[in-house]
């Protein structure tokens, strides 16, 4: 949402807001690493453990990740956490099923 201090959206109009309002703001360029966010998104989410909230990330890229290794072990590790990730790809890079090693998976993603 831009606010580094507070970075929630609240319901899918907070993050059509969030999206909107970055375009404005926001450069894509390389390299696409994914790790150190999904990381901080999910230190927050190990903070609320108890069920009363539930953490989306939602990362829009136009390239392909250039951390792959550490961007697994990081979904590895907030597996088990009250968080979503969702990546959408956009532009003219070639993105399928297969971006994390996910295409035809069923279950959890492995080390």
């Amino acid at each position: 949402n831009g606010d580094a201090s507070n970075p929630a959206c609240h319901g899918i109009a907070g993050v059509l807001e969030a999206y909107q309002r970055s375009l404005r703001h926001v450069q894509l360029y390389g390299p696409t690493n994914f790790a150190p966010v999904v990381n901080h998104v999910a230190r927050s989410a190990a903070t609320v453990l108890d069920g009363s909230q539930y953490f989306v990330l939602l990362i829009i890229t136009d390239g392909v990740i250039s951390d792959m290794a550490q961007t697994k072990e990081a979904i590895v590790n907030a597996a088990k956490l009250p968080m979503s990730i969702i990546i959408v790809g956009v532009g003219q890079a070639e993105f399928d099923g297969k971006i994390l090693g996910l295409g035809g998976t069923r279950g959890r993603l492995g080390g």
